[in-house]
């Protein structure tokens, strides 16, 4: 099917549904959906257990702290 059987297509199926319903037909694009923010996204599991790691890592270094 070509674009122009497509367009053809449409506009049959528009008319029909004018003569039969009455009512209007708009067309246009879809609207994009919003770009995911970088500062909203969520932390994947690698950079949640990084966090962790550099937690447990500064447990650590207070625990030498306070022995030495």
């Amino acid at each position: 099917m070509t674009k122009e059987q497509l367009r053809a297509q449409l506009e049959q199926q528009a008319q029909a549904f004018l003569e039969k319903n009455g009512a209007e037909v708009v067309l246009y694009a879809a609207q994009m959906k919003p770009d995911r923010r970088a500062w909203r996204r969520k932390s994947s599991v690698q950079e949640e257990q990084f966090q962790r790691e550099l937690g447990k890592m500064a447990k650590d270094v207070e625990k030498d702290r306070d022995q030495a």
